[in-house]
Order: C-alpha cells, then sequence, then structure tokens
C-alpha cells in the first residue's frame, strides 16, 4: 500500500478530513493538523500542492495501513521483520512523472510548524544515502530550509548517515523521500546493525518498487510522492531552533548543510506534514523502539507487550509486560528495555493481567505491587536521550542522565498470590 491509497482508504472509512480553501504553510496548516488529531486530514491546496497530516497518528491506523491485526501488532511487526531476505523489485527508468523547472524549495508546501522555529522544516523525510564501507541507509532527518536548493540537517551522531559522511569526508549523495509508503516509514525508524538495508526490511512488511534517480547514484521508492536528489557539501551552519518529540526545544547546533541538485514528484502530489511532537511524530519514532523492546526482553523472559508511552513522549518512559515465572524476571526484564532502547529514562514492568496502555491500571500496579527500597532500579550517570531538557549536556558528548526501573510484578507466591489480584 502506498501514501495516497492509505489516504484513499481513510476517505472511504469516513475519517478524513478535508480542508478545500487555500491554506497557509506558515503556522495555520500546523495549527488544523494538532486540532483535528488523531483524524487524518487533507489540504487542498497549500502553495498549490496538496498537503496530508495524520495519517499514522496511532497505533490503530498504522496496522490498518500495515494491515495487521491491531491485536498481534507489535509480534506480528517484529516476525515480519525478522524474517529471512528479501529480493528488491527494481523497474527501469527515473524517478518522477513532474520535475520542477528550477531547483527551488520555496516551490514545495514546507511548513513553519511554531512561532520560534528557525525556519520551515522538512521533517517526515526519509532520506537514502550510500554509506561507501556499509552500503544503502534509510533514517530520518529533519532538514532547516535556509535557502532555495540548501538546508541544513539534523544528523545524529554515530548513527547511519552519520557514518556515511564519516566514510565519504563530508560528502555524500541523499534523496530524500516526502510521502513514502508505510512499510518504508517504519523501516527507516528501525535501527538496525550497519549493513543492514533498511530498505529491505520495508520489503519484509509490504512490496516495495525502487527506481533510480536522475541527479544522484541512488535508488528510491517509486511511489513516494516527492524525491529531493541532491549532496551533502562538507559545510556546516545553525539548525535550529526546533521542537521535537518532547515538545520542548531542542538545542541550536552546527549541522551538515545540505545541497538540492533536483525535485520531482508524482502526478498531483501530496506532500506529508508531521508536525513536531505530535501523535504522527511519536508514532513513527517511538513504535520501533516497542518492537527492539519486545525483541530484548523476549531474550530472558517471555515479553507479552510494550507501550512507549504517551506521557513519556513516545521516547522516554516504558511500560513492558511479562509472563513471569521466576522472581527474578521482573529485574531481568528492566535490564533489557534499557539495553534495548538507550534513550530510555524510566521504565515500569507488569504482569499479564495489567493493561500497559491504559496508564490507571499502571499506576494501580505500582500502587499495591512495588515496595521502593525492594523493587526500584536507580542507574546513575548514564548514556541518555539529548532530547531531555534535564539530562546533562556537553556540546560534542553523549548526553547524561540517571534511569529509574520499576518492578511492579506480583512477588508473592502461592496461596498468597491471589490477594494482589483486582476483585472483578
Amino acid at each position: 500500500m502506498n501514501f495516497r491509497e492509505c489516504l484513499e482508504n481513510e476517505n472511504k472509512r469516513g475519517s478524513l478530513q478535508v480542508v478545500s480553501e487555500k491554506s497557509n504553510p506558515n503556522l495555520e496548516v500546523a495549527i488544523q493538523i494538532n486540532e483535528t488529531e488523531p483524524a487524518p486530514v487533507l489540504f487542498e491546496d497549500v502553495n498549490g500542492l496538496r498537503v496530508a497530516g495524520n495519517l499514522f497518528a496511532n497505533r490503530e491506523s498504522y496496522a490498518r495501513h500495515l494491515n495487521i491485526p491491531q491485536e498481534t501488532f507489535l509480534h506480528t511487526l517484529h516476525a515480519k521483520l525478522s524474517a529471512g531476505d528479501v529480493q528488491l523489485e527494481k523497474r527501469d527508468g527515473i524517478y518522477g512523472e513532474i520535475e520542477l523547472s528550477e531547483v527551488d524549495l520555496s516551490k514545495l508546501p514546507i511548513l513553519y510548524h511554531y512561532q520560534g522555529d528557525g525556519g520551515p522544516y522538512i521533517t517526515a523525510g526519509v532520506w537514502i544515502v550510500n554509506d561507501p564501507q556499509f552500503g544503502p541507509n534509510m533514517s530520518y532527518h529533519r532538514m532547516m530550509i535556509t535557502g532555495n536548493n540548501r538546508g541544513t540537517v539534523r544528523v545524529v551522531e554515530n548513527r547511519g548517515t552519520f557514518n556515511a559522511l564519516q566514510h565519504s569526508n563530508g560528502v555524500a549523495e541523499a534523496a530524500i523521500c516526502i510521502g513514502a509508503p508505510p512499510a518504508v516509514l517504519l523501516a527507516a525508524s528501525c535501527s538496525p546493525d550497519p549493513g543492514i538495508n533498511e530498505m529491505e526490511l520495508a520489503a519484509r512488511l509490504d512490496e516495495v518498487t525502487l527506481v533510480k534517480c536522475k541527479t544522484v547514484d541512488l535508488w528510491v521508492p517509486d511511489s513516494s510522492e516527492i524525491v529531493i536528489e541532491g549532496r551533502f557539501v562538507n559545510e556546516t551552519g545553525d539548525e535550529g531552533p526546533f521542537v521535537d518529540i518532547t515538545g520542548t526545544w531542542d538545542h541550536i547546533r552546527q549541522q551538515p548543510v545540505f545541497e538540492v541538485s533536483r525535485i520531482a514528484m508524482r502526478e498531483d502530489a501530496i506532500y506529508h506534514a508531521l508536525v513536531p511532537g505530535r501523535g504522527e511524530h511519536q508514532i513513527l519514532m517511538g513504535m520501533p523502539k516497542e518492537i527492539d523492546i519486545l525483541r530484548e526482553v523476549n531474550n530472558v523472559c517471555r515479553c507479552l507487550d510494550v507501550s512507549i508511552t504517551p506521557g513519556g513522549s513516545a521516547w522516554l518512559h516504558a511500560v513492558v509486560q511479562i509472563e513471569k515465572t521466576k522472581a527474578s524476571d521482573g529485574k531481568a526484564a528492566l535490564e533489557a528495555a534499557f539495553r534495548a532502547h538507550k534513550s530510555l529514562k524510566h521504565c515500569v514492568v507488569v504482569d499479564s493481567d495489567i493493561n500497559i496502555h491504559d496508564p490507571h491500571d499502571v499506576e494501580w500496579a505500582i500502587a499495591t505491587r512495588l515496595q521502593a527500597d525492594r523493587d526500584m532500579m536507580i542507574l546513575s550517570d548514564q548514556p541518555s536521550s539529548s532530547l531531555d531538557p534535564s539530562a546533562t549536556h556537553i556540546p560534542g558528548k553523549k548526553s547524561r542522565a540517571a534511569k529509574m526501573g520499576m518492578d511492579a510484578t506480583i512477588k508473592a507466591s502461592g496461596e498468597e498470590k491471589k490477594m494482589f489480584y483486582r476483585v472483578r
């Protein structure tokens, strides 16, 4: 299923909201996307193009778009992503039914999302680069527009694109895919080991057909709505301010500069607008970490479900549900969760009778099954997330913070154990 097919399906369900009048990319569109969340919304005229938001604003919608039952969503995703190798399908030709005659990013409906933004930002772009050492890499990066054909890109240290730049002396070709298929959007959020092509992960979830770019030697999904081709030029510039997933301002940094060589798109293209810090951002960034935690916890005990919680901005907090068979399972699950998601700050482990998607139920488990001096795990001065404003941030170094784990599972056994279950 491609991006516009997802929109068509939402329209058939009656959930798609349509804004037919001309809309302003400077704050107005972001405000309306926020107000309609979680309902998907389509703007029919923003700088002469269509713009869509909230298409993947919750787990239920993503399950629909990948045709996976919601009840088994995480486990099915994990199984598909762990399946054997697939052959990527490629077709002849060059991407794009329409090519802009001049390379001018102002022709696209790139949004200002918040007052105080450093500039208009591309936020839902899937970046494809080729690492001379490890091969193709696919990931997300925000790009602040600084000119008609230039932008400054937030490239997180020691990850795929950063490594590709290190291995190519700061000069690397890249393609930005906007309005990519849902399988590609999910795969781009994953963090596999170097050398694993995320596009192959996408092909395990759904059929993906690739086509060549024109001005760079890269392959992109042929159903992408818009593709921006260009190169990193071994320069840096200011990037930010920008509101990140926590809804707080991220730091202004010196980041790599990208220069655009071509802008192409499908006929009647749809620009994917992702409002930072809102539901769609949290799902696309946080949900793959649930899969990582599920995988790692399953190595030490049986993991039933994982929730990267909205209250933790879908990044800093998690609740893990296990089927406990021995006394050490709760602590082992906590340690595994922190290994799986390095930015995780607080984690709660609960039994199978607790609904991890209901914060009241999780709090009840903490209230009735946890003793702080026995069941808490405090880890001091740990590598942590740069998105946590309360962490210690030193330029050029990994952020540091304390972490807390809570084992809110039942510790009793035998006849005493029944006293810990809620009477229904």
